[in-house]
């Protein structure tokens, strides 16, 4: 009997404010025990970002165990290792990662930051829902294509 072990994937940032813990929060609820996903940031703002809360609550996504955290977190030799690592945001594409555990595959997904958007509440709430659906199209992408790919 063969056992299903999730593979792991790490969505980096700067800030782990936003994106990445959008994405998180993604996989985890569509990744269907074949996916288990985790967020981290170069320099983490500590927080989550209280519009990516919202924007997660709209599409019934749970967020209750989401928090900003250091990349640092999974460079460590007792940290999960993860099967992919994917950047999402520019700053963090340019800048020296860690030795992840494994050497896990990178990939890079250049996704605009919702959290520079100005203007009335509802303008940033659009920006931040127009960067949710960028990232759960991408993410939809990304599992079709690993469920396609054959495994080693």
């Amino acid at each position: 009997m063969a056992i299903n072990v999730a593979r792991k994937v790490l969505f980096l940032c700067t800030g782990n404010s936003a994106r990445s813990i959008m994405a998180e929060a993604y996989v985890n609820a569509v990744g269907k025990g074949q996916w288990r996903a985790f967020s981290a940031g170069s320099k983490p703002d500590g927080r989550v970002h209280p519009l990516a809360l919202v924007t997660l609550a709209e599409v019934d996504l749970r967020s209750e165990s989401v928090r900003s955290k250091s990349w640092e977190d999974f460079s460590r030799p007792d940290a999960p290792m993860m099967d992919v690592v994917i950047t999402v945001c520019e700053t963090s594409a340019d800048e020296t990662c860690p030795l992840w555990p494994g050497s896990p595959r990178t990939l890079h997904w250049p996704i605009p930051d919702p959290t520079v958007a100005d203007g009335t509440i509802e303008d940033r709430m659009a920006t931040f829902r127009g960067v949710f659906d960028l990232i759960r199209k991408t993410v939809d992408g990304f599992l079709v294509e690993e469920a396609m790919a054959p495994r080693e």
